[in-house]
């Protein structure tokens, strides 16, 4: 059940809790979606992101004051939030209080302390995924949404110049680098907009979409221009920091562990992942070296990127009806995932795949699961689409993974929890799954399992790599050379991991940190319901309850939510 008010965007919904209602419980309702519609007014992408299109032909405002004044806003949102009674809250009001504050905390310490904003030129990343989401999201006719993707084309120039303004402060080289490689990118990716209006359009929308793409070149252009003159006075020097990283962490309230803990955990779990992937080669081919199984392993890929993606759409679909069959999880009727190549201006920052969830508020509730060929043209790219490499990432980004948690979120009326940031559930539940399809017997073969504990090793050095980087004790050479050696990567896709690394402190160390703490749940609730607990139950409640941090998870979990 839900309840709502008018309001510019009819959709919105808000929680209905099952006990009384508390006297403040509308106050906070209206503060919460007060700031949510602030939101989706001041931010184009982030409203066609989650399903809201009155604004898909705007990216908005991209200046620094701009952003400032969000800032501010967020913090007078955060007085007012504060300034409710608890005590006249209902229960489900109050948790929804406490998830708010943690929410906007979060997002306005990452801003006023971290700034990566004034460091880093996102511009052409939030430029590609405002068209992206529009280009691949069927919630429209095609021809329409190239209608808004004409008008958001339009804007780019506008939009690339304001972006600039946020460069305050010396800009960081590598940073730099990145968006120069993405702007090199950009034009094929408008070039093929043009080819799919192609007989779609009438001829007068056809040209006006041609003046714009060429309009938007040319700033692109520009904008690189400019990105390349920041570089001989830009800055080399892009660690968070020990004293910020710990309290980056402190924050995400890990159920109560710290920078040193979590490395410990990164250290021992490196060891331990090791040692089980030792062991799978082993039951593989016992008198071959590890070295020698993991690349047979790797060298059994399709033979092509197109077969490759015929493989994850075939691998997914096997692990859905595995699902079904052995009653692990329920399955929302109505979804769907679309398996397609990453645009070419993300291979840089998404080496290997990565998901796109259903917007919230459109109609067909569908997926998108990106994977890319290759970066920087590698030809040993498709040794990482081996076959057993393909159904981890598979389970992980689709079933019983990200696309289905991420659907199954979009169901729950809340606001504060679609806006949460809980990269530990998120990341965590979609490796968790991994582990938990493997002792439910999904593709249970020593080959599959040398990728498993690949997959482990690696996001075991993300956590080690997360510490250690922004502590400033490992270069970004450093860190490549040890991504290669633990987990045999090609060196571009561990430098293109260890590069996205950089601007991310705490969330590379999100996948196996949220594993673990998943793990540790799973447990503690088996322990306290005993011969009543079962794991599609638990399952489906953590699912039901929305993408929120693992402590948030354990409240509801106890109170019997």
């Amino acid at each position: 059940m839900t309840d709502s008010r008018p309001s510019i965007y009819p959709e919105l919904t808000r929680p209905a809790g099952t006990g009384p209602a508390g006297r403040l419980d509308e106050a906070l309702y209206d503060l919460v979606e007060a700031r949510f519609e602030r939101l989706l007014r001041d931010n184009p992408i982030l409203a066609t992101a989650i399903g809201i299109h009155e604004h898909d032909d705007e990216l908005g405002d991209a200046t620094v004051d701009a952003l400032l004044a969000e800032v501010e806003a967020d913090k007078a949102h955060l007085t007012m939030v504060e300034s409710l009674d608890p005590s006249e809250l209902s229960d489900e009001a109050r948790f929804e209080r406490d998830l708010e504050l943690h929410n906007v905390r979060q997002s306005t310490l990452e801003a006023e302390e971290l700034r990566t904003w004034e460091r880093r030129s996102g511009g052409l990343d939030l430029l590609g995924d405002g068209l992206f989401l529009l280009f691949v999201r069927d919630h429209a006719p095609l021809a329409e949404r190239l209608e808004a993707i004409a008008g958001r084309l339009e804007d780019a120039p506008t939009f690339l110049e304001q972006a600039r303004t946020r460069a305050r402060v010396p800009q960081v080289r590598l940073w730099q680098k990145i968006e120069i490689e993405s702007a090199g990118h950009m034009p094929a990716f408008f070039d093929e907009i043009v080819t799919a209006a192609e007989g779609v359009v009438d001829d007068r929308e056809f040209r006006r979409l041609e003046r714009a793409v060429d309009g938007a070149k040319i700033a692109v252009a520009e904008y690189r221009s400019w990105l390349q003159d920041t570089l001989p006075g830009g800055t080399d020097e892009w660690a968070t920091g020990r004293e910020l990283h710990d309290r980056l962490v402190a924050h995400r309230a890990f159920d109560g562990l710290d920078s040193d803990a979590i490395l410990e955990l990164g250290l021992q779990k490196l060891a331990e992942e090791r040692e089980g992937r030792a062991q799978a080669a082993r039951e593989v081919d016992p008198d071959a070296t590890e070295a020698e199984v993991i690349d047979r392993v790797k060298s059994d890929h399709p033979d092509t990127f197109k077969g490759a993606l015929d493989a994850y759409r075939e691998s997914m679909l096997r692990a859905r009806q595995h699902l079904i069959d052995h009653d692990l999880v329920s399955i929302p009727t109505g979804e769907g995932i679309d398996v397609v190549e990453t645009p070419s201006y993300l291979h840089n920052v998404i080496p290997f795949a990565a998901y796109f969830e259903p917007a919230k508020f459109d109609r067909n509730q569908k997926g998108i699961y990106v994977v890319t060929p290759s970066v920087g043209d590698n030809p040993g790219a498709m040794r990482e689409h081996n076959y057993a490499s393909i159904s981890n990432t598979s389970i992980h980004e689709a079933y019983p993974g990200h696309h289905l948690q991420l659907t199954v979120a979009t169901h729950h009326p809340s606001l504060t929890r679609l806006l949460a940031n809980a990269p530990e559930f998120v990341e965590g539940w979609g490796m968790y799954t991994e582990l938990m399809m493997r002792e439910h017997g999904f593709d249970d073969d020593p080959r599959f399992r040398v990728i498993l504990h690949t997959d482990a090793i690696w996001r075991a050095c993300r956590i080690i790599l997360d510490v250690r980087m922004h502590r400033g004790e490992l270069s970004i050479d450093e860190a490549v050379q040890f991504l290669v050696e633990q987990t045999n990567f090609e060196e571009p896709n561990a430098r293109a991991e260890v590069r996205w690394y950089s601007f991310r402190p705490t969330y590379p160390m999100s996948y196996l940190l949220g594993r673990t703490l998943l793990l540790g749940l799973r447990a503690d609730e088996q322990r306290r319901l005993g011969d009543s607990f079962s794991l599609r139950n638990f399952h489906d409640t953590l699912l039901r309850n929305g993408s929120i941090p693992i402590s948030f998870h354990r409240r509801l979990l106890t109170a019997g939510a």
